[in-house]
C-alpha cells in the first residue's frame, strides 16, 4: 500500500513515548524501600506494572488509589487517604512517592494538601517521608514523569548543611547494568558521587532464595538530603535530569553540567574528563586501557558498518547518544525521532547530523512512510521497532525503553569505555548475522 506523508496534528500512530505516571514509578524504584503510588485508577497503574515487568523482567512494587466512575466525577481524595492507610499497615515503607493521573489532574485533587493534613492529624508517622508530583499523562511523557518525580524528590528532601565534597549525577533512565558500569567508573577514578535515582540492585537484585518487598538498593533519603552540600551536578540527559539539577542550582548553589549519555567513545570522553575536570582527579590508566580496547575494536570490525545508513528512534536522550555514538563508528544517521517534544532537544541533535530528518514530536508511523521514500540499512531502538524491521527487512539493534521481546539486556551496560565495546559488539555482528541470512549459499563465506 503506498503511503504519503500526511500532516498530522491530533493523531499519533505507534507512539514514540509513553504517560508520565510510568517514568514517576521509574523513579521512586530508585529510592531506598520507597512505595511508589499511583493516584488514580486501577487500569492505570496496570498498564504501567505491565510495562516495567515486561522490560526489566522484574517484579513492580506499586500502589493505586482505585479510582472508579464516582471518584473520576466527585474527587479521590477520600481513596487517597485510605490507600495511604493501607500502605503504611501493610507495606511499611520508608518512603511514598505519589504521582498523579488523568483522572486525579482533571478533577483537581489537592494531593500535597491531603498529605499536609494526614502528617498533621499524625496518620503519617513522623519517619514515614512522602513526596508527590503532578504527572497528567494528557501532556509529556514518561520521560517527563521521570523527570518531575525526581525534581520533586529533591525540592522535598534535599538540604544545605556543611559541604561534602561529592558529586551529584542524575542519570536518566538508565538500565541497572548502565548504573553499576558509571559506579565502577566512580570507584575507579576515587570520587564519591550521590546517584539519584538509582535501580541497580532493586530492578536487578539477586536471586537468593528469600522474598523482600523492598531490595538493599535505591538512593536513601539521606542521600538525597546530601545533594544540597555537593560541589556540582552532572546530567546524564538533558529531558530527562536538568529539572531537579536546575532546583538544586536554584535552591543551594550547586552548580550543574549538563552531558550527553556516556554512549559511545566521544560521549565517555566527555563524561571522564568532566568528572577529572569537577573533582581534580585524575583519569586513571586503567581507563586509558578500556578506551585503547575500545578504539581496536572500532578499527578491527569498522568495514562491517561503515557508510550505512541508520534510523534512530525512542527516548529523547538515548537517541541523542545513539546518534553520537553512529558518528564514531562512520555510520550515516538519516532520521532521529522521538515522542517527547523538545526544541532544544531537536537543535542540538540536528547539529549533530545536518543532513538528517529531526523530530521530536514524531511516531513509527512517519518513520514507515519515509522509509519508502528513503530506505536505510538498520534501525536502533526499542522493540516497537520490530514491525518496521521485518516489514522492510532490516537489522534491529535493540536499545533504549521499552524492551519487550528480549530478554536480559538490562544486565549489560551501553554506558562508559566497556558498555560501548559490547555496543560495538552487538552492532557489527547484529549486521554480520543479517548478511549471513540474506546470503546465497554460494556467497556464504567464513571471512567476513
Amino acid at each position: 500500500m503506498e503511503c504519503n506523508n500526511i500532516e498530522r496534528k491530533y493523531l499519533t500512530v505507534n507512539p514514540l513515548k509513553t504517560c508520565q505516571p510510568l517514568g514517576a514509578v521509574w523513579a521512586c524504584l530508585g529510592i531506598h524501600q520507597c512505595m511508589p503510588h499511583s493516584h488514580g485508577s486501577q487500569g492505570c497503574t496496570s498498564y504501567l506494572r505491565m510495562q516495567l515487568t515486561r522490560h526489566f523482567r522484574e517484579f513492580i512494587p506499586t500502589t493505586t488509589s482505585s479510582f472508579s466512575e464516582a471518584q473520576v466525577v466527585f474527587g479521590g481524595v477520600g481513596n487517597l487517604k485510605q490507600a495511604i492507610r493501607n500502605i503504611l499497615s501493610i507495606y511499611k515503607p520508608k518512603v511514598i512517592g505519589i504521582s498523579t493521573t488523568c483522572s486525579a489532574e482533571t478533577i483537581g485533587d489537592d494531593v500535597p494538601g491531603t498529605i499536609n493534613e494526614m502528617r498533621a492529624s499524625g496518620e503519617i508517622p513522623e519517619d514515614v517521608k512522602v513526596f508527590t508530583a503532578s504527572t497528567p499523562s494528557y501532556v509529556g511523557s514518561h520521560v517527563t514523569g521521570f523527570s518531575n518525580m525526581v525534581k520533586s524528590a529533591v525540592e522535598t528532601f534535599a538540604k544545605k548543611s556543611s559541604p561534602n565534597g561529592k558529586i551529584n549525577i542524575i542519570p536518566g533512565l538508565l538500565s541497572p547494568g548502565d548504573l553499576r558500569e558509571i559506579k565502577r567508573i566512580l570507584k575507579i577514578m576515587g570520587i564519591d558521587a550521590i546517584i539519584l535515582p538509582d535501580i541497580s540492585d532493586v530492578l536487578d537484585a539477586p536471586m537468593t532464595g528469600e522474598i523482600h518487598l523492598y531490595q538493599k538498593g535505591g538512593t536513601t533519603i539521606s542521600e538525597i538530603e546530601d545533594m544540597g552540600n555537593s560541589i556540582a551536578t552532572i546530567v546524564l540527559g538533558r529531558e530527562a535530569g536538568i529539572a531537579p539539577a536546575e532546583s538544586l542550582k536554584e535552591m543551594y548553589d550547586v552548580p550543574y553540567e549538563v552531558l550527553p549519555l556516556p554512549i559511545g567513545i566521544s560521549n565517555v570522553d566527555k563524561f571522564i574528563m568532566k568528572l577529572s575536570e569537577i573533582t581534580g582527579k585524575p583519569i586513571p590508566y586503567e581507563l586509558e586501557e578500556e578506551r585503547g580496547r575500545l578504539v581496536d575494536m572500532m578499527l578491527d570490525a569498522h568495514a562491517h558498518w561503515y557508510n550505512k545508513k541508520a534510523a534512530v528512534f525512542g527516548d529523547p536522550d538515548i537517541v541523542e547518544a545513539i546518534v553520537g555514538y553512529a558518528n564514531d563508528l562512520g555510520i550515516n544517521v538519516l532520521y532521529a525521532l522521538t515522542g517527547t517534544y523538545s526544541s532544544e532537544w531537536e537543535k542540538t541533535v540536528k547539529s549533530m547530523v545536518p543532513d538528517a530528518y529531526v523530530s521530536s514530536d514524531s511516531d513509527l508511523w512517519y518513520l514507515k512512510e519515509q522509509l519508502d521514500k528513503k530506505p536505510v540499512d538498520m534501525l536502533f531502538g526499542n522493540s516497537h521497532g520490530k514491525y518496521l524491521a521485518k516489514e522492510y527487512d532490516l537489522p534491529l539493534l535493540r536499545v533504549g525503553f521499552p524492551i519487550l521481546d528480549r530478554a536480559n539486556l538490562q544486565h549489560f551496560p551501553i554506558v562508559g569505555y566497556k558498555g560501548t565495546a559490547w555496543l560495538v559488539e552487538r552492532t557489527g555482528n547484529t549486521l554480520l548475522d543479517y548478511k549471513d541470512a540474506k546470503s546465497p549459499e554460494h556467497l556464504l563465506e567464513l571471512i567476513m
